[in-house]
């Protein structure tokens, strides 16, 4: 049969007339009696009462746990993954009885709902296949679920396809322990760890092709959660018990629905909705056992083999996008380098560097996190600080190597290292700075700050004002030099004022990103913190003085506005980073009217070698013109470059920016409607464009305060809101034409025809 899903045809291959029945209670006590009797799966009750609830057929699944005298371990399978093997089993399950667990794919986004904390377990000192997830509330909970599952369908959905032949491909999954930090009592549920999106997708489906991704996120927590609470219920049941009741209830409810769809000769769409989704496929992890000579620690031994799976599958095969990718790999290897202990340095300290770079510990942290209350609590002195810690020789290459194995290469340069770095760096100001993110973490891709020096033996000089450090860099204190580099480094590359260079950029004007030579990032960076580059230095100073988390400077290269322009930026306050002149008192430069000029890319990479760069000017002039007479009074071009500033004044003409196309409109109206109605539908239609402009005045409000996942607004809504406009503004053209003809009145020509 053929489905039709938002305006799509979808060819649905084949559909179960009968769910599954739901079994009672003392199936499911066979599966927690075999799972507790396996030595291979020693997991808490709780846990085997998560995974007897799942199962749709416990009774099977008790016979693959039962061990024998010829099966010990029951039929579990054996997956042998870095550092463990893994014992699972495949079963089907219940869609209902799945948790997403936390998204790597978002794990480099700033999101409004944090992540839960998360906490291997043991039993009996072993390794155990339990995390545990550590909320602050049952409602912190469910916004996260709420959220996990908003911010994946904004991502990708698989709900075309699995609404045509249901979800093939099982689900990695395992049990895990919800805890909260006000008291609730914990409970454990079945976590998805790979096919969150397939989860996801299964329930846009169940939630149809008309629902929003807000709203099929908002449909699972109603389903999975209702409304239960933390507080203790009146009849002594706990948690976990009302939760499955929830469930149930609802998996009894939805049969209904499906039982009603398909009393006819064909299933209706709700009943062919409902088979593809009821029940999906899962592997169940329920036994970890490490491997010899594996130094991590038991809590973490499990984690770091499902977090190895999703390596494997997601960096290698079926990738997350480079950002996700490094921070699973950055983390991961710092992780493994704490528990190894092969570095030489204290685990508490790592730990803390550790908090810092997941987010556990924020900037205001810092004086206390380091004891040191010298140390500014900013977000840029957070990436100073981590820049140090992870570069530090006796750290560096143990990383590096931990991240070779995790990424499975050969080798890493420091530049793959510091691509790495970029989303780590940038996590307090992903959000207010995403509008220039890619471009950032291309630069940290093309070196970032990591120069020779900040790579060798350095320390941080804690200090509020970057510009005290000038000074001793210039007198060869190489402690403040690398300070310098990697705060004046990090606000360059995060306000887009240092790029990773690209041919169309190589002498072209100021205002388009233009540079006059092509550079490393790292090189730049390295030459502008030069002892003898005294510009260079006050660059860095002055960038790193001025740099703010909360906001983009104005002259960052952004995307051009077309026609309408923001009404509040006409009074915002934003920052602007300065080009600086060595000879002013501030060391500010200044136009002929006395008005401090913005600084630019064209100014950073030629205050890294002005030499170099004043001789590569000098030959893109000779090639545009030719040299005028030393007698024609203006010089030669390199005597016209004699100030080192780079001003492109005397060879750039005026351009104009290409002007978007004019829409043609043809055709004509389907005539007047009755005069009596014409005035009230004018003022609806009036009103509409206001609440429109309103509501699109608010969405932009909130694009710019909320963090940068999930988007207000997804993908696919844009092309069907410009769709609309395109329409209105035919219409309303058409109707123009048909009062007025080809050529419009002018204001003034005609009264106004309003009551």
């Amino acid at each position: 049969m053929t489905l039709s899903w938002k305006g799509e045809n979808v060819a649905v291959s084949s559909v179960e007339h009968a769910l599954p029945v739901l079994p009672d209670a003392s199936a499911q006590d066979k599966v927690e009696a075999a799972g507790l009797a396996n030595p291979a799966a020693p997991l808490p009750v709780g846990a085997w009462q998560a995974v007897a609830r799942a199962a749709t057929h416990p009774e099977g699944v008790a016979v693959m746990l039962q061990p024998t005298p010829q099966e010990p371990f029951g039929l579990l399978l054996d997956e042998n993954v870095e550092g463990a093997t893994l014992r699972t089993f495949n079963t089907r399950v219940w869609l209902s009885e799945l948790q997403p667990g936390i998204q790597p794919r978002t794990g480099m986004e700033v999101l409004d709902v944090p992540d839960p904390q998360v906490v291997g377990t043991t039993e009996g000192g072993e390794p155990c296949a339990v995390v545990r997830y550590r909320y602050k509330d049952l409602q912190h909970l469910k916004d996260h679920v709420r959220q996990t599952v908003h911010s994946t369908l904004a991502l990708n959905s698989y709900a075309v396809s699995i609404l045509s032949r249901k979800v093939t491909r099982p689900l990695i999954t395992h049990p895990v322990e919800f805890t909260f930090d006000d008291g609730t009592e914990s409970f454990h549920a079945l976590v998805v760890r790979d096919g969150i999106t397939r989860v996801a997708s299964a329930w846009a489906v169940l939630a149809g092709p008309d629902a929003e991704a807000a709203e099929t996120a908002d449909l699972m927590v109603e389903s999975l959660f209702g409304r239960a609470s933390g507080a203790p219920a009146a009849d002594g049941r706990t948690l976990a018990e009302r939760l499955a009741a929830v469930r149930r209830n609802w998996r009894t409810t939805l049969a209904d629905e499906f039982a009603r769809a398909m009393i006819g000769p064909e299933p209706d769409d709700r009943g062919v909705q409902i088979a593809q989704t009821y029940v999906v496929p899962a592997q169940i992890a329920v036994g970890v056992e490490g491997h010899p000579g594996h130094l991590l620690a038991a809590e973490d031994v499990f984690d770091d083999a499902m977090r190895s799976i999703l390596a494997s599958v997601h960096v290698e095969f079926k990738a997350w996008d480079a950002a996700a990718q490094n921070v699973e790999v950055a983390t991961r290897a710092l992780k493994r380098v704490i528990q190894l202990g092969n570095a030489q340095v204290t685990k508490e300290d790592l730990q803390v560097v550790y908090g810092l770079a997941v987010g556990r510990s924020v900037p205001a942290d810092l004086p206390r996190e380091y004891g040191d209350d010298s140390l500014p609590g900013t977000a840029l002195w957070r990436g100073i600080q981590l820049v140090h810690a992870l570069t530090r020789p006796e750290l560096y290459d143990p990383l590096k190597d931990q991240a070779k194995i995790i990424k499975g290469g050969s080798r890493m340069s420091s530049k793959g290292f510091a691509e790495l770095l970029g989303p780590i760096i940038d996590l307090p100001w992903r959000s207010a700075k995403k509008t220039v993110s890619k471009q950032a973490r291309n630069a940290w891709s093309n070196g970032g700050v990591l120069t020779r020096d900040v790579l060798k033996e350095w320390d941080p000089v804690f200090t509020a004002d970057f510009t005290t450090l000038v000074e001793p860099a210039l007198a060869g204190d190489t402690n403040a030099r690398c300070t310098l580099a990697v705060a004046g480094g990090i606000s360059l590359i995060a306000d887009k004022l240092l790029t990773r260079n690209v041919g169309s950029t190589l002498m072209g004007p100021k205002e388009k990103g233009g540079v006059p030579f092509r550079s490393d990032v790292h090189l730049v960076v390295e030459n502008l913190s030069a002892e003898d580059n005294e510009l260079g230095l006050w660059t860095l100073a002055l960038t790193a003085n001025r740099f703010q988390d909360g906001s983009l400077p104005k002259n960052a290269q952004l995307v051009r506005q077309l026609v309408r322009r923001d009404r509040e930026d006409a009074g915002s306050t934003a920052y602007v980073h300065l080009k600086v002149d060595v000879d002013q008192p501030d060391r500010i430069a200044r136009d002929e009217n006395g008005v401090p000029v913005p600084l630019s890319e064209w100014d950073v990479v030629w205050a890294s070698d002005a030499e170099r760069a004043s001789t590569a000017y000098a030959e893109h002039l000779a090639r545009l013109r030719p040299v005028p007479p030393q007698s024609s009074g203006t010089g030669t071009a390199a005597d016209q470059l004699a100030d080192g500033n780079g001003n492109l004044s005397d060879v750039e003409t005026a351009s104009s920016e290409p002007k978007p196309g004019e829409v043609s409109f043809g055709g004509s109206g389907d005539g007047a409607p009755s005069m009596r109605q014409a005035p009230e539908f004018r003022r609806t239609l009036r009103a509409g464009l206001e609440s429109a402009r309103f509501s699109l005045e608010r969405l932009m409000e909130i694009d710019r305060t909320a963090g940068s996942w999930p988007p207000v607004m997804e993908s696919s809504d844009f092309e069907e809101l410009r769709q609309s406009l395109l329409e209105i503004q035919t219409d309303l053209e058409n109707l123009r034409r048909s009062i007025q003809g080809d050529d419009p009145t002018l204001p003034g020509d005609s009264e106004d025809d309003e009551d």
